[in-house]
């Protein structure tokens, strides 16, 4: 059986951007994950063997949101491949990544990124 395996609006202060004062002063930024992933059976009876572990999923997103990088297509895809190499069960990974109030010489709340890779 598949399913999804979901975490919304993780909040991080990183060090992503063009800029060199945004890779030294930091922005916040919020990312959505979501896992297509095989449920196995175990999972109906509360194994959590038998599917993604949240935590340990949270704890891939938030390494990899602590290496500075110039794009968050970039960030985007380095979560997304690690992602696929932890969980063997993943079968395909959709992430949103959002910088509030990039520096575009306007008001803008935030700007996204969306990647999608499958195994």
């Amino acid at each position: 059986m598949t399913g999804k395996v979901i975490l919304e609006g993780l909040e991080f202060h990183a060090y992503h951007g063009v800029y060199p004062q945004e890779r030294s002063s930091g922005n916040k930024f919020e990312v959505d994950v979501s896992v297509e992933t095989e449920i196995d059976s175990s999972a109906f009876s509360d194994d959590l063997a038998g599917t993604i572990n949240y935590e340990r999923l949270y704890d891939v997103v938030k390494e990899e949101m602590a290496k500075p990088s110039k794009l968050l297509e970039r960030v985007g895809h380095n979560i997304a491949g690690k992602i696929l190499s932890s969980f063997p069960q993943a079968i395909s990974v959709h992430i949103s990544i959002s910088k509030f109030n990039p520096p575009i010489g306007g008001v803008c709340k935030k700007a996204s990124v969306s990647i999608q890779r499958k195994r």
